[in-house]
């Protein structure tokens, strides 16, 4: 019969809520829960764990960490575990990191992502027709930076591609699911008013310190869809 349990010590010394915290920290991308698990119970068989298992240690983990005042923690992001920096240091790694390029995010190129984030899979004629002008370069700029992708086609004529967020795109913003977003109202009425602003900048928070007047990385001005009629490829 398996054991349950409670910090189980291996045969070489090491305890199990070591093995899942090194299993996360050595992920670059987040690792599930049913992946530590499965891990963990394929290599020793003494132990029999669960996803909840690793859940109740991720949690002691982070109540260890915060005891002793760390600068990290570990949160679930992209449907998986992974370490963050505890928000409050966010501007001592923006100085660290101040060539970042994701800080060179212009505010259209968030209103197109948060475009794609509410009405995913969407297509780039969609998104021209919410936005009131051409976005091809946005899009080309936003796949650049792994924050969408292409879905397939639409079935539909001319068959255009189909684009929705990817997991970098979650974890960039602190999200585990599309469905921890803000609830904006449809997009079309939201651009009519004031209220896209806010949106705009709730999506922005979860962004580490982006300025949101910093021109495009590479230099392309591009004016509101109030403003123009469209943006220079």
């Amino acid at each position: 019969m398996s054991k349950q349990p409670d910090d189980y010590e291996f045969i070489d010394g090491s305890r199990l809520s070591s093995v899942i915290e090194a299993l996360i920290f050595a992920s670059s991308e987040p690792v599930s829960g049913e992946r530590i698990r499965s891990i963990i119970v394929e290599h020793e068989e003494q132990i029999e764990i669960s996803e909840e298992t690793v859940a109740g240690f991720v949690d002691k983990l982070n109540d260890r960490y915060e005891e002793n005042r760390l600068s990290f923690r570990i949160q679930e992001l992209g449907g998986g575990y992974t370490f963050v920096t505890e928000s409050k240091f966010h501007y001592w790694l923006s100085i660290f990191q101040h060539q970042n390029a994701y800080r060179k995010l212009s505010q259209s190129a968030i209103e197109s992502l948060a475009i794609v984030a509410y009405r995913q899979p969407i297509t780039k004629p969609e998104i021209d027709q919410i936005r009131g002008v051409d976005s091809g370069y946005i899009i080309r700029q936003l796949m650049e930076k792994a924050l969408i992708e292409v879905n397939g086609r639409a079935d539909s004529p001319g068959k255009p591609l189909l684009y929705r967020t990817t997991r970098h795109f979650l974890k960039h913003f602190g999200l585990n699911s599309v469905d921890e977003l803000p609830k904006p109202r449809e997009i079309e009425d939201i651009l009519k008013d004031d209220d896209m602003a806010e949106h705009r900048r709730l999506l922005m928070e979860r962004q580490m310190m982006i300025d949101l007047d910093e021109e495009d990385e590479e230099g392309v001005s591009d004016q509101n869809p109030e403003d123009s009629g469209g943006e220079e490829e």
